[in-house]
Protein backbone atom coordinates (compact mmCIF):
# COMPACT_ATOMS: atom_id res chain seq x y z
CA UNK A 1 0.00 0.00 0.00
CA UNK A 2 3.14 1.90 0.09
CA UNK A 3 3.52 4.62 -3.09
CA UNK A 4 4.74 3.23 -5.80
CA UNK A 5 7.54 4.31 -8.50
CA UNK A 6 6.67 7.32 -10.85
CA UNK A 7 4.49 5.50 -13.83
CA UNK A 8 5.31 8.34 -16.22
CA UNK A 9 7.79 11.62 -16.75
CA UNK A 10 5.45 15.00 -17.02
CA UNK A 11 6.84 18.17 -18.78
CA UNK A 12 6.57 21.24 -16.66
CA UNK A 13 3.91 22.30 -18.88
CA UNK A 14 1.55 19.45 -18.26
CA UNK A 15 2.68 19.98 -14.17
CA UNK A 16 1.63 23.22 -14.83
CA UNK A 17 -1.52 22.87 -16.70
CA UNK A 18 -3.02 19.96 -13.92
CA UNK A 19 -2.25 22.11 -11.19
CA UNK A 20 -4.13 25.09 -12.24
CA UNK A 21 -6.63 22.85 -13.32
CA UNK A 22 -7.07 21.06 -10.31
CA UNK A 23 -7.09 24.08 -8.21
CA UNK A 24 -9.05 25.98 -9.98
CA UNK A 25 -6.10 28.42 -11.35
CA UNK A 26 -5.41 28.99 -7.58
CA UNK A 27 -2.17 27.89 -7.57
CA UNK A 28 -1.25 29.04 -11.24
CA UNK A 29 2.22 29.28 -11.88
CA UNK A 30 4.39 31.49 -14.54
CA UNK A 31 6.95 29.17 -16.18
CA UNK A 32 9.95 30.25 -17.88
CA UNK A 33 12.63 27.94 -19.85
CA UNK A 34 10.86 25.23 -21.50
CA UNK A 35 7.98 23.76 -21.30
CA UNK A 36 8.26 20.82 -22.19
CA UNK A 37 11.80 19.87 -20.42
CA UNK A 38 10.27 16.45 -18.61
CA UNK A 39 10.66 15.47 -14.86
CA UNK A 40 10.58 12.19 -13.64
CA UNK A 41 10.59 12.73 -9.88
CA UNK A 42 11.38 15.62 -7.06
CA UNK A 43 14.28 16.44 -4.92
CA UNK A 44 15.66 18.65 -2.59
CA UNK A 45 17.42 21.72 -3.55
CA UNK A 46 21.14 20.33 -2.79
CA UNK A 47 20.31 16.86 -4.44
CA UNK A 48 18.44 17.53 -7.21
CA UNK A 49 19.42 16.92 -10.54
CA UNK A 50 18.59 16.14 -14.04
CA UNK A 51 15.28 15.78 -15.05
CA UNK A 52 14.18 16.63 -10.87
CA UNK A 53 12.14 19.47 -10.07
CA UNK A 54 12.98 21.07 -6.71
CA UNK A 55 11.37 24.36 -4.49
CA UNK A 56 12.49 27.37 -2.37
CA UNK A 57 9.70 28.26 -0.05
CA UNK A 58 12.07 30.26 2.32
CA UNK A 59 14.57 32.87 1.63
CA UNK A 60 16.96 31.95 3.85
CA UNK A 61 17.89 29.36 0.97
CA UNK A 62 18.08 31.14 -2.01
CA UNK A 63 22.00 30.33 -2.36
CA UNK A 64 21.09 26.98 -2.40
CA UNK A 65 18.00 27.65 -4.83
CA UNK A 66 21.26 29.47 -7.13
CA UNK A 67 23.40 26.84 -6.83
CA UNK A 68 20.82 23.85 -7.78
CA UNK A 69 21.16 21.39 -10.30
CA UNK A 70 17.26 20.75 -10.75
CA UNK A 71 15.84 20.59 -14.54
CA UNK A 72 13.27 22.63 -12.69
CA UNK A 73 12.59 25.07 -9.65
CA UNK A 74 9.49 26.02 -8.29
CA UNK A 75 9.80 29.53 -6.47
CA UNK A 76 7.29 32.64 -5.02
CA UNK A 77 7.18 35.70 -7.63
CA UNK A 78 9.23 37.59 -4.62
CA UNK A 79 12.21 35.01 -4.59
CA UNK A 80 12.09 34.80 -8.88
CA UNK A 81 12.93 38.19 -9.14
CA UNK A 82 15.60 38.37 -7.37
CA UNK A 83 17.23 35.85 -7.93
CA UNK A 84 16.76 34.96 -11.71
CA UNK A 85 15.18 38.69 -12.94
CA UNK A 86 16.36 36.93 -16.73
CA UNK A 87 15.10 33.69 -15.95
CA UNK A 88 17.34 30.65 -15.15
CA UNK A 89 20.39 30.05 -17.52
CA UNK A 90 19.46 26.44 -17.51
CA UNK A 91 16.39 24.69 -16.38
CA UNK A 92 12.57 25.58 -16.26
CA UNK A 93 11.62 28.22 -13.89
CA UNK A 94 8.23 27.95 -12.29
CA UNK A 95 6.82 31.15 -10.03
CA UNK A 96 3.76 30.94 -8.26
CA UNK A 97 2.01 31.64 -4.93
CA UNK A 98 2.78 29.37 -2.86
CA UNK A 99 5.57 27.03 -4.45
CA UNK A 100 5.06 24.09 -1.40
CA UNK A 101 2.08 23.95 -1.92
CA UNK A 102 2.30 23.91 -5.90
CA UNK A 103 5.86 20.96 -4.99
CA UNK A 104 3.56 18.73 -3.27
CA UNK A 105 0.78 18.53 -5.77
CA UNK A 106 3.28 17.94 -8.42
CA UNK A 107 4.48 15.07 -6.36
CA UNK A 108 1.69 13.49 -6.14
CA UNK A 109 1.21 13.73 -10.09
CA UNK A 110 4.87 12.23 -10.37
CA UNK A 111 4.18 9.77 -7.24
CA UNK A 112 0.84 8.23 -7.70
CA UNK A 113 -0.58 5.67 -5.67
CA UNK A 114 -0.88 2.12 -6.58
CA UNK A 115 -4.02 1.99 -8.77
CA UNK A 116 -6.86 0.37 -7.07
CA UNK A 117 -7.52 -3.50 -7.28
CA UNK A 118 -10.56 -5.49 -6.02
CA UNK A 119 -11.13 -8.35 -4.58
CA UNK A 120 -11.32 -10.19 -1.32
CA UNK A 121 -8.09 -12.40 -0.15
CA UNK A 122 -8.99 -15.77 0.31
CA UNK A 123 -7.75 -15.31 4.35
CA UNK A 124 -10.01 -12.64 4.88
CA UNK A 125 -12.31 -13.67 7.76
CA UNK A 126 -16.05 -11.26 6.23
CA UNK A 127 -18.94 -11.39 8.28
CA UNK A 128 -22.16 -12.77 6.01
CA UNK A 129 -24.24 -9.70 7.50
CA UNK A 130 -21.18 -7.14 6.72
CA UNK A 131 -21.73 -4.87 3.55
CA UNK A 132 -18.73 -4.85 1.51
CA UNK A 133 -18.81 -3.05 -1.62
CA UNK A 134 -17.86 -5.19 -4.74
CA UNK A 135 -15.31 -2.40 -5.53
CA UNK A 136 -13.36 -2.67 -2.32
CA UNK A 137 -10.21 -4.80 -1.39
CA UNK A 138 -9.61 -6.49 1.21
CA UNK A 139 -6.29 -7.90 2.02
CA UNK A 140 -4.95 -10.97 3.78
CA UNK A 141 -6.36 -12.16 7.25
CA UNK A 142 -8.21 -8.87 7.96
CA UNK A 143 -11.16 -9.33 9.48
CA UNK A 144 -14.74 -7.37 8.96
CA UNK A 145 -16.91 -8.17 11.70
CA UNK A 146 -20.64 -8.44 11.48
CA UNK A 147 -22.45 -5.27 9.81
CA UNK A 148 -20.07 -3.50 9.41
CA UNK A 149 -19.17 -1.95 6.01
CA UNK A 150 -16.56 -1.06 3.50
CA UNK A 151 -17.39 1.39 0.87
CA UNK A 152 -16.55 1.67 -2.61
CA UNK A 153 -12.88 1.43 -3.67
CA UNK A 154 -12.07 1.38 0.16
CA UNK A 155 -9.10 -0.86 1.07
CA UNK A 156 -8.34 -2.94 4.25
CA UNK A 157 -4.63 -3.46 4.43
CA UNK A 158 -3.37 -6.93 5.59
CA UNK A 159 -4.50 -7.75 9.37
CA UNK A 160 -6.92 -5.25 9.64
CA UNK A 161 -9.87 -5.24 12.13
CA UNK A 162 -13.12 -3.86 11.54
CA UNK A 163 -15.28 -4.38 14.28
CA UNK A 164 -19.15 -4.61 14.25
CA UNK A 165 -21.29 -1.91 12.93
CA UNK A 166 -17.75 -0.17 11.91
CA UNK A 167 -17.65 1.93 8.43
CA UNK A 168 -14.81 2.59 6.35
CA UNK A 169 -16.33 5.55 3.96
CA UNK A 170 -15.07 5.21 0.11
CA UNK A 171 -11.76 5.58 -1.47
CA UNK A 172 -10.41 5.31 2.08
CA UNK A 173 -6.97 3.15 2.48
CA UNK A 174 -6.47 1.80 5.97
CA UNK A 175 -2.22 0.07 6.13
CA UNK A 176 -1.73 -2.54 7.51
CA UNK A 177 -2.99 -3.43 11.08
CA UNK A 178 -5.14 -0.84 11.62
CA UNK A 179 -7.97 -1.42 14.74
CA UNK A 180 -11.27 0.51 14.04
CA UNK A 181 -13.32 -0.33 17.02
CA UNK A 182 -17.38 -1.70 17.21
CA UNK A 183 -19.69 1.47 15.79
CA UNK A 184 -16.72 3.88 14.38
CA UNK A 185 -16.45 5.44 11.27
CA UNK A 186 -14.48 6.71 8.98
CA UNK A 187 -15.10 8.93 6.19
CA UNK A 188 -14.12 9.27 2.70
CA UNK A 189 -10.65 9.35 0.85
CA UNK A 190 -9.36 8.67 4.59
CA UNK A 191 -5.44 7.32 4.58
CA UNK A 192 -5.16 5.60 8.03
CA UNK A 193 -1.18 4.53 8.85
CA UNK A 194 -0.07 1.23 10.14
CA UNK A 195 -0.92 0.65 14.11
CA UNK A 196 -3.38 3.32 14.67
CA UNK A 197 -6.47 1.78 16.77
CA UNK A 198 -9.40 3.72 16.28
CA UNK A 199 -12.21 3.23 19.39
CA UNK A 200 -10.65 1.90 21.81
CA UNK A 201 -12.18 2.63 25.45
CA UNK A 202 -11.07 6.41 27.23
CA UNK A 203 -9.79 6.55 30.15
CA UNK A 204 -12.80 6.58 32.60
CA UNK A 205 -12.40 5.57 35.94
CA UNK A 206 -14.55 7.38 38.95
CA UNK A 207 -12.94 7.32 42.05
CA UNK A 208 -14.37 5.40 45.45
CA UNK A 209 -13.29 4.27 48.74
CA UNK A 210 -10.16 4.32 47.48
CA UNK A 211 -10.38 2.46 44.64
CA UNK A 212 -11.40 3.46 41.12
CA UNK A 213 -14.65 2.15 39.26
CA UNK A 214 -14.87 1.71 35.32
CA UNK A 215 -17.11 3.93 33.36
CA UNK A 216 -18.62 2.25 30.35
CA UNK A 217 -17.47 3.67 27.36
CA UNK A 218 -20.54 3.66 25.12
CA UNK A 219 -19.71 6.50 22.35
CA UNK A 220 -18.05 6.62 19.19
CA UNK A 221 -15.24 8.05 17.06
CA UNK A 222 -16.95 9.81 13.95
CA UNK A 223 -13.73 10.76 11.45
CA UNK A 224 -15.14 12.97 8.34
CA UNK A 225 -13.85 13.09 5.07
CA UNK A 226 -9.87 13.60 3.74
CA UNK A 227 -8.78 13.21 7.23
CA UNK A 228 -5.20 10.94 7.50
CA UNK A 229 -4.30 9.57 10.87
CA UNK A 230 -0.19 8.50 11.92
CA UNK A 231 1.15 5.32 12.39
CA UNK A 232 0.45 4.42 15.86
CA UNK A 233 -2.15 7.25 17.12
CA UNK A 234 -4.79 6.26 19.14
CA UNK A 235 -8.49 7.63 19.24
CA UNK A 236 -10.38 6.90 22.13
CA UNK A 237 -14.44 6.06 21.88
CA UNK A 238 -16.53 8.69 23.90
CA UNK A 239 -17.52 7.91 27.20
CA UNK A 240 -21.26 9.11 26.38
CA UNK A 241 -21.64 10.74 23.03
CA UNK A 242 -18.91 10.83 20.26
CA UNK A 243 -15.20 11.58 19.46
CA UNK A 244 -15.51 14.03 16.36
CA UNK A 245 -12.54 14.62 14.09
CA UNK A 246 -14.08 17.10 11.35
CA UNK A 247 -13.20 16.91 7.61
CA UNK A 248 -9.67 17.27 6.92
CA UNK A 249 -8.20 16.95 10.24
CA UNK A 250 -4.28 15.46 9.96
CA UNK A 251 -3.37 13.89 12.63
CA UNK A 252 1.07 12.64 13.09
CA UNK A 253 2.11 9.22 14.52
CA UNK A 254 2.07 8.82 17.98
CA UNK A 255 -1.30 10.78 18.70
CA UNK A 256 -3.03 10.54 21.81
CA UNK A 257 -6.73 11.64 21.06
CA UNK A 258 -9.07 10.94 24.30
CA UNK A 259 -12.28 10.13 24.73
CA UNK A 260 -15.14 13.05 23.68
CA UNK A 261 -12.39 15.37 22.38
CA UNK A 262 -13.89 17.32 19.02
CA UNK A 263 -11.24 18.24 16.70
CA UNK A 264 -12.00 21.02 14.06
CA UNK A 265 -12.24 20.60 10.29
CA UNK A 266 -7.94 20.98 8.87
CA UNK A 267 -6.36 21.67 12.18
CA UNK A 268 -3.29 19.24 12.21
CA UNK A 269 -1.66 17.73 14.37
CA UNK A 270 2.24 16.76 14.93
CA UNK A 271 3.76 13.79 16.86
CA UNK A 272 3.01 12.93 19.91
CA UNK A 273 0.67 15.10 21.31
CA UNK A 274 -1.49 14.45 23.78
CA UNK A 275 -5.54 15.61 23.81
CA UNK A 276 -7.01 15.07 27.20
CA UNK A 277 -11.03 13.83 27.32
CA UNK A 278 -13.37 16.86 26.68
CA UNK A 279 -11.03 19.09 24.89
CA UNK A 280 -12.49 21.04 21.81
CA UNK A 281 -9.64 22.08 19.36
CA UNK A 282 -11.44 24.46 16.88
CA UNK A 283 -10.90 24.64 12.75
CA UNK A 284 -7.65 25.14 11.37
CA UNK A 285 -5.30 25.20 14.41
CA UNK A 286 -2.06 23.50 14.14
CA UNK A 287 -0.55 21.94 17.36
CA UNK A 288 3.46 21.40 17.97
CA UNK A 289 5.08 18.21 18.45
CA UNK A 290 4.73 16.45 22.23
CA UNK A 291 2.03 19.79 23.33
CA UNK A 292 -0.46 18.90 25.62
CA UNK A 293 -3.67 19.84 26.01
CA UNK A 294 -6.02 19.64 29.17
CA UNK A 295 -8.94 18.63 29.15
CA UNK A 296 -12.53 20.17 29.29
CA UNK A 297 -11.04 23.39 27.96
CA UNK A 298 -11.44 24.90 24.36
CA UNK A 299 -9.19 26.91 21.50
CA UNK A 300 -10.82 28.59 19.40
CA UNK A 301 -10.09 28.39 15.78
CA UNK A 302 -7.12 29.54 14.08
CA UNK A 303 -5.21 28.98 17.45
CA UNK A 304 -0.99 27.89 17.16
CA UNK A 305 1.02 25.81 19.73
CA UNK A 306 4.75 25.17 19.37
CA UNK A 307 6.32 22.21 20.49
CA UNK A 308 6.08 21.30 23.87
CA UNK A 309 3.86 23.94 25.38
CA UNK A 310 1.55 22.86 27.86
CA UNK A 311 -2.09 23.95 27.15
CA UNK A 312 -4.23 23.89 30.59
CA UNK A 313 -6.58 26.87 29.82
CA UNK A 314 -8.89 27.49 27.41
CA UNK A 315 -8.19 29.87 24.69
CA UNK A 316 -10.41 32.12 23.38
CA UNK A 317 -8.08 34.37 20.89
CA UNK A 318 -6.20 32.88 17.52
CA UNK A 319 -2.53 33.47 18.23
CA UNK A 320 0.82 31.71 18.15
CA UNK A 321 1.32 30.02 22.16
CA UNK A 322 3.95 28.88 23.56
CA UNK A 323 5.34 27.29 27.21
CA UNK A 324 4.89 25.82 30.07
CA UNK A 325 5.07 28.49 32.98
CA UNK A 326 1.99 28.75 31.81
CA UNK A 327 1.94 29.56 28.48
CA UNK A 328 1.23 32.64 27.09
CA UNK A 329 0.77 34.24 23.66
CA UNK A 330 4.36 33.96 22.42
CA UNK A 331 5.65 37.38 22.12
CA UNK A 332 5.35 37.53 26.02
CA UNK A 333 6.93 34.15 26.48
CA UNK A 334 9.86 34.89 24.47
CA UNK A 335 10.22 38.21 26.41
CA UNK A 336 10.06 36.11 29.91
CA UNK A 337 12.17 33.18 28.46
CA UNK A 338 14.91 36.17 27.88
CA UNK A 339 14.21 37.51 31.03
CA UNK A 340 14.92 33.66 32.85
CA UNK A 341 17.87 32.85 30.95
CA UNK A 342 19.43 35.83 33.01
CA UNK A 343 17.95 35.23 36.18
CA UNK A 344 21.64 33.83 37.70
CA UNK A 345 23.29 37.39 36.35
CA UNK A 346 20.39 39.54 37.68
CA UNK A 347 20.65 37.95 41.65
CA UNK A 348 24.61 38.69 41.23
CA UNK A 349 23.47 42.13 40.38
CA UNK A 350 21.17 42.48 43.17
CA UNK A 351 23.05 40.91 45.85
CA UNK A 352 26.32 43.60 44.78
CA UNK A 353 23.44 46.35 45.33
CA UNK A 354 22.49 45.59 48.55
CA UNK A 355 26.15 44.93 49.65
CA UNK A 356 26.94 48.45 49.03
CA UNK A 357 23.56 49.63 50.50
CA UNK A 358 24.81 48.01 53.70
CA UNK A 359 28.11 49.64 53.83
CA UNK A 360 27.13 53.46 52.97
CA UNK A 361 26.78 55.60 55.90
CA UNK A 362 23.44 56.41 57.41
CA UNK A 363 21.72 53.61 54.92
CA UNK A 364 19.69 50.92 56.22
CA UNK A 365 19.97 47.64 55.98
CA UNK A 366 17.65 46.99 52.80
CA UNK A 367 16.62 43.10 53.96
CA UNK A 368 15.68 44.66 57.68
CA UNK A 369 12.07 45.79 58.27
CA UNK A 370 11.68 49.75 59.17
Amino acid sequence: MTAAAPTAQLSVGQLAERIGRQTESRLSARVSGDPDLMIRAVAPLDHAGDGELSFLANSRYRSQALASQASALVVAEADAQALFPNGRAAGALIACANPYAWFSLAAQHLNPLPPHQSGTDATAQIAADARVDASARIDALAVVDTRACVGAEAWIGAGCYLGPDAAVGPGSRLYPGVRVMAGCQIGARAIVHAGAVIGADGFGFAPFSGRYIKIPQTGRVVIGDDVEIGANTTIDRGTMGDTVLEEGVKLDNQVQVAHNVRIGAHTVVAGCVGIAGSAVIGRQCQIGGAAMIHGHISLCDGVIVSGGTLISRSISQPGFYSGVFPFMPNRDWERNAALVRHLDELRTRLRRLEAQARTQPGEQDIDTPS
